[in-house]
């Protein structure tokens, strides 16, 4: 839940912010570690690197933040945004009706990164993270992880890559609340719904939003180990996967389930309409779409 602010958070906002932007340097570090460890299956492709790209909130001259867009086309990822954000200004007429605290006071701040990664090899699972702390006349944390393997032989729950990828979330959770996993495993599983497929997007993980227990440290130190879990699990998910052969009928297979991850990005993820919302980068939240995908 969500609480009326007591008290300024200026100083909080700008460790926050300080943290999410060193979150994003040792991602990209990450994965760019991964592009250079790709093995003979990739030829001579070159190993891939981050094109940063730096942008500002609005067109009006006042400065309402920006962002670093962190993009990356590669050989292991054949598409991976991971980007940083830090935007401030005012909710729209139509919009701050649905943000908590915002309805008599349209002032917002909002900061976080956020992942995506489609990689090329059929056997690596896609994934999307996000950390993020919000401020209007309240202040909340949310965020999360979630795996979303693209070949139908992994999107079970009994397959190893999921089993890894919910332990660890598991584990993680554990260690500040006891039943964080329980309940933010059981909010991924529904929010990451397709209702008109009556699917679901991947193979799930943990999702929070309007998190505020009233102790804003341990909110902090719950949503600083979110993207440190990420960081631990993915990367090595991938690693495990990149360098198996795959087939055509396995591209095909993936192409297919990217469809998929693309109507639920475009019709339901709360993210991306806030972004729009608000005035925030449109090629950095649209990057979430993967690269190449497939419909019947």
């Amino acid at each position: 839940m969500s609480r009326p602010l007591s008290e300024d958070f200026t100083e909080k906002k700008t460790r926050a912010s300080a943290w999410f932007k060193d979150l994003q340097n040792t991602l990209i570090t990450s994965f760019e570690r991964l592009e250079t460890d790709a093995g003979e299956l990739y030829g001579d492709a070159p190993a891939g690197q981050f094109t940063r790209t730096d942008w500002k909130r609005g067109d009006d001259g006042n400065d309402q933040g920006g962002g670093t867009m962190g993009l990356l086309k590669g050989r292991v990822f054949e598409k991976a945004g991971i980007h940083f954000s830090e935007v401030h200004g005012e909710f729209s007429d139509e919009f701050r009706g649905q943000i908590p605290g915002a309805k008599d006071d349209p002032r917002f701040w909002a900061c976080g990164v956020s992942l995506i990664a489609h990689p090329l090899n059929p056997h690596a699972p896609a994934a999307h993270m996000n950390t993020r702390m919000i401020v209007t006349t309240q202040q909340w944390f949310g965020g999360g992880g979630d795996l979303n393997p693209m070949h139908p032989a992994y999107r079970t729950a009994e397959h190893e890559d999921t089993i890894a990828f919910h332990n660890a979330f598991r584990e993680m959770c554990n260690r500040h609340g006891t039943d964080y996993y329980e309940r933010f495993s059981k909010w991924c599983e529904e929010y990451f719904w397709l209702p008109h497929r009556k699917e679901p997007r991947g193979v799930g993980g943990i999702f929070f939003d309007r998190h505020n227990t009233g102790d804003w440290a341990a909110d902090f130190a719950f949503t600083q180990d979110t993207g440190r879990c990420f960081l631990d699990i993915y990367p090595t998910i991938v690693a495990r996967r990149m360098n198996q052969p795959w087939t055509d009928e396995d591209r095909d297979r993936q192409l297919f389930q990217r469809g998929r991850y693309a109507e639920y990005n475009l019709l339901y993820d709360r993210g991306t309409v806030f972004g729009l919302k608000t005035g925030g980068n449109v090629d950095s939240i649209l990057s979430s779409l993967p690269p190449l995908a497939t419909w019947p």
